[in-house]
């Protein structure tokens, strides 16, 4: 049976005992890789599960989760012959998800940081139980896992059991493009369902993979929109006949936080044989949102480089439990689950990704308004034509949106569990949150760029430099100039569309 998996030219990602880097993660979705276990990760697998297994035959000891009930319920011992039910009724059980499912390639990270954590050999799974993982995630067989239902503790319950509910048989999945249920699936390419054995439902349910999986993207995602920002931000310098000396490298020395010298060299070099930029200016001083674009945007490059190191230390991270260390004769029952440290991280992101489409939309504002020789709302006839006066609107109405979800839903908590999970991250909501602001600091960026573009042709005949004419001129062959009013929805989205795809020096 085929799948709609696009093809590869290279072989599969190996997965060891190390834990993965974003970058590897990257190339693993961007050009579909298909997954393998290392050898080190298959004997520790098979280690840990061997263990757990000799454990439980010499000893009724209870073990949380293993052969006690879950949460509150952990003081409930469970027989022998009902280990293997309790397992199965965990993941039916949690499987409360609700709202919109996820994107498909949050699911396709999920798959994978799922068989990174368990490569460890701390989990006590069967390996069978890995490569089911690793076999759905090389055939694109991807679970319709929902985004609400985690309060970013004790892991990712809800979303993880709609991510396992297939291996049981069980939900439905999205394979071939179409959503279906998962038995439907199974039987089209011969695999039956699995049974789990003690602590397997609660290796699968336990897990940060869902706030991080959020995480990982959203920081390869910011990392170029940073850069976007930075580009986009020297063509509206350029067009609103900006000045060049705010990004001397001086001014920046006797302030040494890093983003802020970087931002200034990228506008330095962006603008480098410019003639607007050089060229005698009637202003002493300009607006904050052009002098201080190394200020914010390096401030916020910053933050993302803390939520980059957040992120791949939990790529890193056994994050279910209990936690199974065979080598020390012990199983620890803890708190890696906890979402803490992702929830403060993404938090943290949503407000540094906001400040770049604030400041964005600022600017916007002043290419509109009609100073420094640019007609209003930057159209030949203002009055007749209302040019690019609602565009800003509709920046100024994602700007707003932007900044009431920056609210940080780590400060938030809630009692969960008859009150044994007692203090919860919210990671889960963070992630979702940051999602929607990162999409909508694209539309923003998007929309500073199609204004730019238009003020920039009013600076003709003088030219900019060669890396924003080209930028520009490339822009221009998916959004034209705008001599008179037109259906702005359109470009707007076709501006979007190569703000997404267009290659970012």
């Amino acid at each position: 049976m085929r799948s709609n998996r696009p093809k590869t030219t290279t072989g599969p990602h190996v997965i060891g005992t190390v834990g993965l880097k974003l970058h590897e993660l990257d190339a693993i979705l961007a050009q579909r890789r298909p997954i393998a276990l290392a050898r080190d990760a298959v004997a520790a697998v098979k280690r840990s599960h061997a263990y757990l297994s000799d454990r439980l035959k010499k000893s009724d000891a209870p073990i949380y989760g293993v052969n006690t009930g879950f949460g509150s319920l952990y003081d409930k011992s469970i027989a022998k012959k009902d280990l293997a039910q309790l397992q199965k009724n965990l993941v039916m059980s949690h499987a409360c998800g609700s709202g919109d499912p996820v994107p498909a390639d949050i699911v396709r990270a999920m798959l994978v940081l799922k068989v990174q954590n368990m490569a460890f050999g701390h989990s006590a799974v069967a390996l069978t139980t890995v490569q089911r993982l690793i076999d759905m995630h090389n055939a694109d067989v991807l679970p319709v896992v929902y985004e609400r239902g985690s309060l970013g503790a004790s892991g990712d319950l809800a979303p993880l059991a709609h991510l396992s509910l297939p291996l049981l048989g069980l939900g439905e999945v999205l394979w071939m493009g179409k959503r279906m249920p998962t038995a439907k699936a199974l039987k089209a390419l011969s695999w039956a369902p699995l049974e789990l054995g003690p602590k397997e439902g609660l290796a699968l349910l336990n897990g940060t993979q869902f706030m991080n999986s959020y995480a990982a993207l959203l920081s390869l995602r910011m990392a170029r929109l940073a850069d976007l920002a930075d580009l986009i931000a020297a063509v509206s310098l350029d067009a609103f006949d900006g000045r060049i000396e705010p990004f001397h490298a001086s001014v920046h020395a006797v302030r040494p936080h890093p983003g802020q010298a970087v931002v200034a060299g990228r506008l330095r070099r962006l603008l480098e044989g410019s003639q607007l930029i050089l060229r005698r200016k009637a202003q002493v001083q300009d607006p904050y949102s052009f002098r201080c674009i190394p200020q914010v945007h390096g401030a916020s490059r910053d933050a993302l480089a803390y939520v980059e190191r957040v992120v791949e230390r939990e790529l890193e991270a056994v994050t279910d439990n209990p936690t199974v260390f065979d080598d020390d004769d012990l199983v620890i029952s803890a708190g890696n689950f906890h979402g803490q440290p992702l929830a403060l991280a993404l938090d943290f992101m949503a407000i540094a990704a906001a400040e770049l489409g604030s400041i964005s939309e600022r600017r916007l504002y002043k290419l509109i308004s009609g100073q420094r020789g640019l007609p209003a709302f930057l159209v030949a006839e203002p009055g007749l034509n209302s040019g690019f006066m609602i565009p800003q609107y509709t920046a100024a109405s994602l700007v707003s949106a932007n900044k009431q979800r920056a609210m940080p839903n780590s400060v938030d908590s809630i009692d969960s569990s008859n009150g044994q999970e007692d203090h919860v991250s919210m990671g889960a909501a963070a992630a979702i949150k940051t999602w929607a602001v990162v999409h909508d600091v694209e539309r923003i960026l998007a929309i500073e760029l199609f204004a730019a573009a238009q003020a920039l042709e009013f600076r003709r005949p003088a030219r900019s430099s060669e890396a924003v004419e080209d930028f520009v001129a490339d822009f221009r062959r998916h959004v034209p100039f705008l001599r008179v009013d037109d259906v702005m929805h359109d470009h707007m989205e076709a501006a979007l569309a190569f703000v997404k795809a267009c290659p970012v020096p």
